[in-house]
């Protein structure tokens, strides 16, 4: 697949947007995927670091934007028409998807890319405007989630909503697997409040830290801090305390904290992933709701908004120190809450829905009689069917040819740019239709599977009037199987048991 993205860092917009958006880059590259980011080169852009990462790079220049708009309207760096152009123009040929991720693009925009695209991705969490998209996500937690984008969205758009989805590198999840057992008490701290932090919210929880000369502190800030040196002193003044800049191992140093000091957003949903009870901030007015559902579960200390949250953080962080209980209480929440894959799951739904694109179905021919045979009696495709042994090659060929030839059977194959993705078997008498299917071994694991059921379902409702029922029979232990039915539509009715007496 070949997947653009278009997302801004800087001072103002911070590096949240960018950095989920490289680490779901990351993935799909690691999955065989080529990729690009369009960036516009606001002061405190990241252009290097995501060529640093090994993604390709279109840079657009700044340009005065109409004052007056909405104040999100600010952060695109150009008209949005012109955005929109740019970002035409600059795209490698015509992506399998365009991923956007910025609070200044709405349904005008992507309604403008969208005959350059085959597919588009907005990544938001305001829902506050329409888009005009095939995909979202929104990885935040917010009551009623599922409803929040009633009425924003296409009818056909799918929704990925919840931490769940949380975009989080792969170093989140290792450590998770290797977490430590705290105890509740507090010995090491975590500072971080985002990678900017133009406010400099960092250097005034540290001042509020230092009040408590027991805690060993990491303070973490990103490379387009502006308060560096400053702090750098600071740090170097107060025994047992780390500065870090840029940092690669975030994971680990949430994972060896008791306590984190830290902001809304994207390193929320990391803290989580490796239970670091946190005293939260919002440093920006989209972090409220999330931050703010989770104090309502009991996941964070919730301080508030801005600098005035501020002023609560010496009562919060004497509570913490004080209260070992509520420490556990809030890590044990949190684990619950994200696992540190959701990367994968966004980009096997990208695939999946890539591939049902794609898909088309044909009726098989003679010279389908071979390949079928190859890949019927491949290990994969036997472990699951009713039958495991291997059938050999002049048995297939017999039945190949009984098959074509029996008007109440169909053979259909599923094909994927010109190669067999799945075979589908349909067995029809009076009114109901038995399916059988299996994928290719070239695209098993490749989230296709309902897609290919669904079309196969359409297939004999255009061919097959008489038929109102298609029933499957799944093998006990193949969720993968019934999972892809159950996407497609089908739902359980019987649990049929059965005793073999004799081989």
């Amino acid at each position: 697949m070949d997947i653009v993205f278009r997302a801004d860092a800087s001072l103002q917009i911070g590096s949240g947007h960018l950095m989920r958006c490289l680490t779901l880059a990351d993935q799909l590259r690691a999955e065989g995927a080529r990729t690009t980011f369009v960036c516009r080169e606001h002061a405190g852009h990241l252009c290097d670091l995501v060529v640093a990462r090994g993604h390709a790079v279109a840079r657009l220049p700044v340009h005065a934007t109409q004052a007056g708009g909405a104040a999100y309207d600010q952060w695109l760096g150009a008209p949005w028409q012109q955005d929109a152009a740019e970002t035409a123009a600059a795209l490698p040929g015509r992506p399998d998807w365009l991923v956007a991720d910025h609070y200044a693009i709405d349904a005008r925009w992507e309604a403008a890319l969208r005959p350059a695209v085959d597919r588009l991705m907005v990544i938001d969490d305001l829902a506050d405007r329409p888009h005009d998209c095939d995909l979202l996500l929104d990885q935040n937690l917010a009551a009623r989630m599922e409803r929040r984008y009633d009425g924003l969205l296409p009818s056909d758009a799918v929704l990925l909503a919840g931490p769940h989805y949380a975009l989080l590198r792969p170093e989140f999840a290792a450590a998770r697997a290797a977490l430590r057992v705290r105890d509740g008490q507090v010995r090491r701290l975590f500072l971080f409040i985002g990678g900017a932090d133009a406010d400099d919210y960092t250097g005034q929880a540290l001042r509020e830290a230092a009040r408590h000369p027991g805690l060993a502190t990491d303070v973490v800030v990103g490379g387009a801090y502006p308060h560096h040196e400053q702090l750098a002193r600071h740090c170097a003044a107060l025994p047992g305390t780390r500065l870090h800049r840029g940092v690669d191992n975030m994971a680990e140093l949430m994972a060896a904290a008791d306590l984190a000091i830290g902001a809304g957003g994207g390193a929320m949903w990391e803290r989580a992933c490796v239970g670091l009870p946190s005293l939260v901030i919002a440093v920006a007015a989209n972090q409220q709701a999330g931050c703010a559902a989770m104090a309502r579960q009991g996941h964070v200390l919730y301080l508030g908004e801005g600098p005035a949250a501020l002023a609560t953080l010496p009562a919060a962080l004497q509570l913490a120190l004080a209260a070992p209980e509520l420490l556990a209480h809030m890590e044990q929440g949190s684990l619950a809450l994200v696992d540190g894959r959701g990367a994968g799951r966004v980009a096997r739904q990208m695939r999946q829905l890539g591939n049902a694109a794609q898909l088309g179905l044909r009726p098989a021919t003679a010279g389908d009689c071979d390949p079928v045979w190859h890949w019927r009696n491949a290990e994969t495709v036997r472990r699951f069917s009713t039958s495991s042994a291997v059938i050999p090659l002049e048995q297939h060929r017999a039945w190949f040819a009984a098959t074509l030839a029996d008007p109440a059977r169909q053979l259909l194959v599923g094909e994927i740019g010109g190669r067999a993705a799945g075979i589908l078997r349909y067995d029809r008498a009076d009114a109901k239709a038995t399916v059988s299917v299996y994928l290719t071994p070239d695209f098993i694991g490749q989230g296709i599977g309902a897609a290919l059921i669904a079309a196969g379902s359409d297939w004999v409702r255009q061919h097959w009037p008489q038929v109102a029922t298609i029933e499957a029979v799944v093998l006990p232990g193949n969720r993968a199987s019934a999972r892809a039915f159950e996407a497609a539509g089908y739902a359980e009715q019987l649990n049929i048991l059965a005793l073999r007496i004799r081989d």
